[in-house]
């Protein structure tokens, strides 16, 4: 494996170099969205600057480059999920967009009234609450799997759950909030043993670690770019072409139609019947350049980001009064934590005071927080462009909070 050098990369990611209330920033809030490397900001700025122009159809030059541009694009996606062939990657706003196409279009054709749809108790809202209307719309029925203390899906649980009934099961690779990787293949197969189809949110395992489709063996997986170190409001829907060559149009308008007439219209197959108007062009070329970027650091990364994580846990656990909330067996560099007597919004604005940005609150988890007894947690989230002396940082700003809380 490559030798990591995090000081050269992180000279690649100019915000990293920024002051917060005159201090050095340490941003450790990489769950909620990642930082953007120069070659994203530039591409974004040459796209802009001398390519600007709608896809598709256009004879002229500009359109032209704008096409290739975002058509090729769908195979670097492609490739970063371990897939041959890019006719299953569509477009979209981000996971939770992707999630609600196949929640709408998925869900309004095989869901019936009896079916189940098997969750977890780890699932972010946007793969909760797109289910729940789902099963209000076809009398379908939501079923939870439930965690064990440590922040791990009961794996006998869940397997006691899947029947016959069981139409969907929807998981998160890795929680945002604890950082628990899922053992997701494993989920796969017994859901598709049962007969299910399985949808995989992957918005927090696609900037950590390696993503293989394919070893999967799922049938839809999501992930967004903002968190992948790309644009903001662009995201990756992957399906199983025959499956969404069978789906209706999620939404409708130019560009994913065949043929238009008053007496009807017939529509394309995927990826483009799915990619109604004019999309981000700009998200996608610089999503394709932001995954470019990472892939041939992806294993060096994670291994780095791994030590990260282990220094973290344990000075943290050095602090007094602090009780680190999830531990899992496996887990991706996500440190969620309680201190007594200190709010963590409290925790989040101490800590801002000396330049280091967390994330308090649920983060979208409400269903697991109460699961844990807890109203929320302070969260603090690394990539591999935070360092060791960064882990230090966080730790003494956490005593000095504690001492101010006592």
């Amino acid at each position: 494996m490559q030798a990591f050098d995090v000081t050269a990369v992180r000279r690649e990611f100019p915000t990293l170099g920024t002051s917060v209330h005159g201090r050095p920033l340490v941003y450790l809030d990489n769950a909620a969205t990642s930082q953007k490397p120069r070659a994203v900001i530039s591409r974004l700025e040459r796209y802009y600057a001398e390519e600007n122009a709608n896809v598709h159809r256009g004879v002229h030059v500009l359109s032209e480059r704008a096409t290739v541009a975002y058509e090729s694009a769908r195979s670097v996606v492609a490739r970063f999920l371990g897939l041959d062939d890019p006719k299953g990657c569509v477009f979209v706003r981000g996971a939770t967009e992707g999630i609600n196409l196949v929640a709408d279009s998925w869900g309004r054709s095989h869901l019936r009234p009896g079916d189940e749809i098997l969750l977890t108790h780890l699932e972010h809202h946007a793969n909760i609450v797109p289910w729940q209307l789902a099963a209000e719309r076809t009398g379908a029925k939501v079923v939870v799997a439930p965690v064990t203390s440590r922040g791990e899906v009961d794996l006998a649980a869940f397997k006691g759950l899947l029947s016959a009934r069981t139409r969907l099961v929807a998981f998160a690779h890795v929680s945002n909030a604890l950082g628990t990787v899922n053992p997701a293949a494993e989920m796969t197969q017994l859901a598709k043993a049962a007969g299910a189809t399985v949808l995989i949110d992957g918005c927090q395992a696609a900037a950590h670690f390696n993503v293989d489709v394919p070893s999967l063996g799922c049938d839809f997986y999501v992930f967004s770019g903002h968190k992948t170190f790309g644009p903001t409001g662009i995201g990756v829907l992957w399906g199983r072409a025959e499956l969404l060559d069978a789906m209706p149009p999620y939404q409708s308008g130019g560009d994913m139609i065949r043929k238009v007439d008053f007496d009807g219209t017939t529509f394309r197959e995927a990826p483009e019947r799915f990619e109604a108007g004019t999309p981000h062009i700009a998200g996608v070329i610089g999503l394709a350049e932001a995954l470019a970027f990472f892939m041939p650091i992806r294993a060096s990364a994670h291994a780095h980001e791994q030590v990260l994580l282990s220094a973290a846990t344990e000075r943290l656990r050095a602090v007094k009064g602090l009780t680190v909330v999830g531990e899992a067996s496996d887990k991706v560099a996500v440190l969620s934590f309680t201190m007594a007597g200190a709010h963590p919004h409290d925790i989040g604005t101490l800590l801002d005071a000396d330049g280091i940005a967390i994330r308090t609150g649920h983060h979208c988890c409400m269903p697991l927080m109460k699961r844990l007894g807890l109203t929320g947690t302070a969260r603090a989230s690394f990539a591999f462009y935070n360092t060791l002396e960064e882990v230090e940082a966080l730790g003494r700003a956490l005593e000095r909070v504690r001492k101010m809380t006592a």
